[in-house]
């Protein structure tokens, strides 16, 4: 029998569920991306794990004209902070616009795609970008 499917399309069907990881603070009540061992805001040291929303909106954005080296051919391409609805902020990059579309205020939903391979028959990094909604 011959795996005709491609690594991407395998990735995308086994990781269906997953699931943005954060934390929320039991003493100020803050919630952080990622998780962490102590809250970024008041220093205390028991933090919830939390399964964060995948919808947000997008509060400030960059587009990378000269990528770093793993990422030139991908350009350019929009970086943003995107506030989740659950008031977690997440540094990542948005997909399926073009970075002329791109406006404060977006929404936009969490998605898991490849970042990047590394080399021509390396291995296949996936992770999470936010598209608009």
């Amino acid at each position: 029998m011959v795996w005709a499917e491609s690594v991407p399309r395998v990735w995308r069907e086994r990781v269906k569920k997953y699931r943005l990881l954060g934390g929320k603070c039991l003493k100020c009540g803050s919630v952080v991306y990622p998780y962490r061992p102590a809250c970024p805001y008041c220093g205390h040291e028991e933090l919830q794990p939390l399964e964060l929303s995948r919808r947000g909106r997008v509060i400030n954005f960059t587009i990378i004209r000269h990528p770093p080296t793993g990422f030139v051919g991908k350009e350019p391409y929009v970086v943003a902070i995107v506030e989740l609805e659950d008031g977690a902020r997440v540094l990542a990059q948005l997909t399926d616009v073009k970075p002329e579309d791109v406006k404060i205020g977006l929404e936009v939903e969490a998605v898991f795609r490849k970042y990047r391979e590394q080399a021509s028959n390396g291995v296949i990094e996936y992770g999470i970008k936010f598209r608009p909604v």
